[in-house]
Parts: structure tokens; C-alpha cells; sequence
């Protein structure tokens, strides 16, 4: 072999080391050790030790340390907006909660949707939610939400419903024009954006009626006799804790409208927690009055328990073991696990790409584009492999983007290919890796860990599959000049 091919695999070889590292450190970690505790801190720390033999490796050749301090500074400062999203989550779903607001939408949820097409019927409130305002991450933060408390109580696998959920708000994101990753696809790609949606439905629609056909199978065989039988008493003890009104449903609505009007997610969640301290002192006495320890005037107890719905863990009283799994919440300290992960990721990230191990496995991996399919089975890859490195759905989509551009052009290639691939791979799948921020995200507000849910996300499972699909078969490959082969 010549010494120039030599040294090229051994450079990607030692790229690849740290990435294999933390594979096997993950495998060994839950699987041997800490099993579904290794968020609480483990996982993390191994992420920090990938880390640091990639920042190693680096500086054994060559690379400063103050390269990787810098790339370390960017990714975490990359992901200030959504760590502060995640933490107002968490302020959310606390206020939410002393509010009533999530209890009513368990409530009044049961009493309308059939325990047989409950994952159905999640899936398609979820797409129309996330098409309508654009945002996955919005969707789960308020519908989400409450589907997983209605599923719970209805004794459904929680990870089926955070399936369903999941798979609808991902298809809604990517198929909304208000979506930011379904307009920076064909902005990377050099298309036009109604086009890009146009070209995304021929593979986007029947992943979301396969999944769909799924979720209504499994509905159908799912152990409804004991759910009905439980729906009365379940009402009841709601009603018993908090009072219940219609009202309560102007604070939701009135964050999804924000959202559908492009108000900043940060603001619209905001007012959200806000609206729903203020609901709470209106709706639920009660429950004020069982959360202020300190005592004190109306005020002060008032002050005093929608601040430990926003900051800390609360757990309202009541006689129903199941419920009591519902009428909890960790507010924003319960979020940290997940801001841990996410910048323990970014961390990750910013040494591969430091020590220019990215650029190297990325070259590699264009080199094995010299079909049509193999473009796009590349491009797949690729974006695959960002999500998993690079910890961020933004950078599976940029770099590929960028990368790929060119080469599509040169195969007389429409970018609506590109840009279709880029979402069906990038997008999607960026929710089924438990470190990278999406994963860490959903996982956080719904409560179930990615590695539960990942199997249910059939949607997202599948989009890949279906778009590699379409190019071994030749399907609906648009082509810059037609006339040309």
C-alpha cells in the first residue's frame, strides 16, 4: 500500500478514536453499570472523557489548547437560547401543573379520546400543532405535555406515547414553512423554500402514514377493558384536587398563538410560566395554600408557592398512586440533567471539530459518493453521523449542506434532493440521540429517556430509510437539466 494511502487511514483512524471511545464507554456505562440512571450524571462525564482524549490527540499534533478552550466556548454559546428554553420549560411545566392547567387537559382529554386510537389521535394533534406554529419543541412543551399525563393515567406505555408525540411534532416541523430547519435546508441547498416542501411531502407523507398505520395497530390491540374501568375514578380525583374549568385552556392557547404568530419561543414560553402563576392564585387556592410552608399574608404564600412550582421539585397531595406520578413536577432544577448533557455534547463537538477530526471523516466520507445512491446514502450518513458527533440538529444540516451542494450540481442534481435529504435524516433523527441537544431536550420535557421512546418514533425511525429508498429506486429524482443524463 502506498505510504501516502497509509497515512490517510491512520489519520482517519485516530479521528475516529475518540468516537469510538465513547461508543463503547456508553455501551459499558448503561448497559453494565448505571442502566437508566446513567443521565443522572455518568453519561456526561463520559462525553467530557471522549472529550478529552480527542483534545489529546489533537494536541499531540500540533493543535493549541486554546483552539479547543475556543471551540468549547462557541458550540456552549451556541446553545444559550435552548438551555434557557429548557430551563423555562421546566418553569412551565411546574406552573402549569399548580395551575391546573395540565390536570384539565388530562381531564377533559380522557373523557374525549378513545384509549384504542389515544396514539393515533396524539400523532395527528401533534403534526397539526407543530404545523401550525412551526415548532417540535413547542408542541411537546404544551400538548406534549399533557398527552404524556393523559396516556399515564390512561395505564399506556409512556414511551409509546412519547413515540407518537414525537413523531407528530417532527413531521409538522418539517413539513411547517414557519419551521427554521425546513427554511435552512433548501438555504443550504440553494433551493426555494415552498418548492423544498413540495419535493419533502413524496417521501415525508407515506413515512407519517406508515407510522400512523402503526400506531393504530398497536392501538387496536392494546388492553382497553382495564383503562375504562379506571377513567370514573381518575376523574374523580382530579376534580377532588383541583378545580377544573375551560378557563385554564386560555394559557396554553395563548402560547401556541405567540408561537403561530413568530413571537420568540423564549417570550411566548415565558408569558406561558407567568400566565400560569397568575391562573394558579385564581384557580387553585387549594393548592397554593398547600404549597406555601412559610405562611405568612395572601401575598407571601401566593409568592412563595408558584416560585417552588417555577424553581424547585413539587408534589401535590392526593389518595391516587397514579395521579401522584402526574401531580409532580421538578421545575427548573429538574432540567439540569439535561443542561448538563447538552453542554458535556457541545464539549464533545468542539474538540472533534478543534482537532479537525471532523474534517477528516467528513472527506472520507465524500469520497464514497460516486453514484447517484451513493450520494445520497452519503449525505444520510453523514447528517447521521453529525447528529451523533456535532450534538446539534443546526450543524447536521449546515455542514452536509455545504458539502454536498456541489457535488449534487455536478451529477445535474435538483437541490430539492439535497434539501429533502438533509430533513429526512437530519432533522428527524437529531430527537433519537440522547446527547444531542434535541434528544436531550424531548427526553427532558416528556420525562422518558430517548433510549425508551427511540424505538416508538417510528416516523423518524423510517424517514431515512424512505428517502434512501426513493434514490435506489429512481423515484422522484429531480434533475437540474432533464433533458441531460
Amino acid at each position: 500500500m502506498p505510504s501516502h494511502k497509509k497515512n490517510k487511514n491512520t489519520e482517519l483512524l485516530i479521528a475516529l478514536t475518540p468516537i469510538l471511545f465513547l461508543i463503547v464507554a456508553l455501551w459499558f456505562n448503561v448497559g453494565s453499570v448505571f442502566g437508566a440512571d446513567a443521565l443522572d450524571g455518568s453519561n456526561q462525564f463520559i462525553l467530557i472523557m471522549s472529550g478529552a482524549l480527542a483534545v489529546g490527540l489533537g494536541m499531540a499534533r500540533g493543535v493549541k489548547f486554546s483552539k479547543f478552550t475556543r471551540a468549547f466556548a462557541k458550540n456552549i454559546g451556541d446553545t444559550t437560547k435552548p438551555i434557557i428554553i429548557i430551563l423555562l420549560i421546566g418553569a412551565l411545566a411546574g406552573t402549569w401543573l399548580i395551575s391546573g392547567v395540565i390536570p384539565a387537559m388530562i381531564y377533559y382529554g380522557l373523557q374525549v379520546l378513545n384509549a384504542e386510537y389515544f396514539l393515533a389521535a396524539s400523532l395527528i394533534i401533534c403534526s397539526l400543532i407543530s404545523i401550525a406554529t412551526g415548532s417540535s419543541w413547542g408542541t411537546t412543551a404544551t400538548v406534549g405535555i399533557a398527552l404524556i399525563g393523559m396516556g399515564r393515567s390512561m395505564g399506556i406505555n409512556e414511551a409509546m406515547v412519547a413515540g407518537a408525540i414525537i413523531s407528530g411534532a417532527y413531521f409538522g416541523d418539517k413539513m411547517s414553512p414557519l419551521s427554521d430547519t425546513t427554511n435552512l435546508a433548501p438555504a443550504m441547498a440553494g433551493g426555494e423554500l415552498f418548492s423544498h416542501i413540495k419535493y419533502m411531502a413524496i417521501t415525508t407523507i407515506p413515512s407519517i402514514l406508515i407510522a400512523l398505520s402503526i400506531f393504530i395497530l398497536i392501538g387496536l390491540n392494546l388492553d382497553t377493558a382495564i383503562v375504562a374501568g379506571n377513567t370514573d375514578k381518575i376523574l374523580s380525583n382530579i376534580e377532588v384536587v383541583f378545580n377544573i374549568s375551560p378557563w385554564l385552556f386560555l394559557v396554553p392557547l395563548t402560547v401556541i398563538l405567540f408561537i403561530i404568530k413568530k413571537v420568540d419561543a423564549l417570550i411566548a414560553i415565558f408569558i406561558g410560566v407567568m400566565m400560569g402563576g397568575i391562573f394558579a392564585m385564581i384557580f387553585q387556592p387549594q393548592i397554593i395554600e398547600e404549597l406555601a410552608l412559610n405562611g405568612g399574608s395572601v401575598f407571601q404564600k401566593n409568592y412563595e408557592a408558584v416560585f417552588r412550582a417555577i424553581y424547585g421539585a413539587v408534589n401535590i397531595k392526593t389518595e391516587d398512586a397514579m395521579l401522584a406520578e402526574l401531580f409532580a413536577s421538578g421545575g427548573m432544577a429538574g432540567m439540569m440533567n439535561t443542561i448538563w448533557l447538552i453542554i458535556s455534547a457541545m464539549i464533545f463537538g468542539g474538540a472533534l471539530e478543534a482537532a479537525g477530526f471532523l474534517r477528516t471523516i467528513m472527506k472520507a466520507i465524500t469520497k464514497l459518493a460516486t453514484t447517484t445512491f451513493k450520494l445520497f446514502a452519503s449525505t444520510v450518513g453523514t447528517c447521521l453521523f453529525l447528529n451523533v458527533t456535532a450534538s446539534d440538529q443546526y450543524l447536521a444540516l449546515v455542514i452536509p449542506g455545504r458539502m454536498f451542494k456541489d457535488l449534487y450540481k455536478e451529477k445535474n442534481l435538483a437541490p430539492e434532493n439535497l434539501s429533502r435529504s438533509l430533513e429526512d435524516s437530519g432533522t428527524v433523527t437529531s430527537v433519537l440521540v440522547p446527547w444531542n441537544s434535541c434528544g436531550a431536550y424531548q427526553s427532558g420535557v416528556l420525562g422518558v429517556a430517548t433510549g425508551e421512546y427511540f424505538m416508538y418514533a417510528f416516523f423518524n425511525l423510517i424517514s431515512p430509510f424512505m428517502t434512501l429508498a426513493f434514490a435506489f429506486f429512481h423515484i422522484k429524482i429531480k434533475k437540474l437539466n432533464p433533458s441531460k443524463k
